[in-house]
């Protein structure tokens, strides 16, 4: 596995000794988010969150304009951008990495010219036109696995292997987009917990993180934070899942996960650097 993913104006490592696992925080710019509320909703509340998850010891900053909660009712494109963009422009020189989490490739194309350094795409680059907007560029990508769409993905989750299948859809994406000519360096892959999956299939990929990460040889990103999967493990509502969603992080870079994908900065950094004084050399 290469030791750094190529995120557009920055190389961030991902398999050196040094490197502790990279804190990508989440920043929904959205009125119906189902963690925070539409806490970060308006330019203000934005950038004041992201001033403080960059404070807190953040690697990358996600910026979301639309929800994929399950039941979500999908946004226009023009509200999507109307969202996002300013929050792109107004952060694109804080000094971390910004990935835009959309599917919308007119939304990709706007995002990377403003000065995005990743995109994370629930749709794992399948619309129509997506390879063509990031094939040139240089910004890291997030190719993720999703079970249907997310009005429906949770309605009746189906699979006959859901690790095989799972890494058979991303060797798949994989090999398209490096036959487009991206390379493997600015590739990460998450294998999309709550994404058409039931807590059966969540466990089953908590517990096959490294079979993963080893098969398809790329960084892996794990996104679990405050979940309902967390929420069915603990008991716990909604507000009460950080310590489960500080557990399941844990679990998920003990197995090899370079990246994850949380709420709660300060708190995940904190662990994760007790979590490395820890391990031997």
């Amino acid at each position: 596995m290469q030791q750094y993913l190529q995120c557009g104006r920055y190389r961030l490592p991902v398999n050196t000794p040094a490197a502790r696992p990279l804190v990508m925080g989440i920043l929904n710019i959205t009125p119906d988010s189902f963690s925070d509320g539409g806490r970060s909703y308006g330019l203000e509340f934005a950038l004041s969150h992201a001033e403080q998850m960059i404070a807190d010891g953040v690697d990358i900053i996600d910026i979301g304009g639309e929800s994929s909660r399950p039941g979500s009712p999908a946004v226009s494109l023009q509200e999507e951008l109307d969202r996002v963009m300013p929050v792109i422009y107004a952060l694109r020189d804080c000094g971390k990495p910004l990935s835009i989490d959309t599917y919308k490739t007119m939304v990709m194309r706007e995002a990377l010219a403003a000065g995005a350094d990743m995109i994370n795409d629930i749709n794992g680059f399948c619309a129509e036109g997506a390879l063509d907007v990031i094939k040139d560029s240089d910004c890291g990508l997030c190719v993720m696995h999703m079970q249907g769409q997310p009005q429906t993905m949770q309605e009746r989750p189906e699979y006959q292997d859901v690790v095989a299948q799972v890494e058979q859809f991303l060797a798949a994406r994989i090999e398209v987009m490096t036959q487009a000519g991206v390379a493997r360096e600015r590739i990460c892959i998450d294998p999309g917990f709550g994404f058409g999956k039931t807590l059966y299939h969540n466990v089953g990929l908590l517990k096959n993180i490294a079979t993963l990460q080893q098969s398809l040889d790329l960084p892996l990103l794990a996104g679990m934070s405050r979940k309902t999967m967390i929420g069915e493990m603990t008991g716990k509502p909604l507000e009460k899942r950080l310590a489960g969603s500080i557990a399941a992080a844990l679990v998920a870079v003990a197995q090899g996960a370079k990246i994850v994908r949380v709420h709660d900065v300060a708190e995940t950094v904190d662990a994760l650097t007790i979590w490395q004084a820890g391990q031997k050399n």
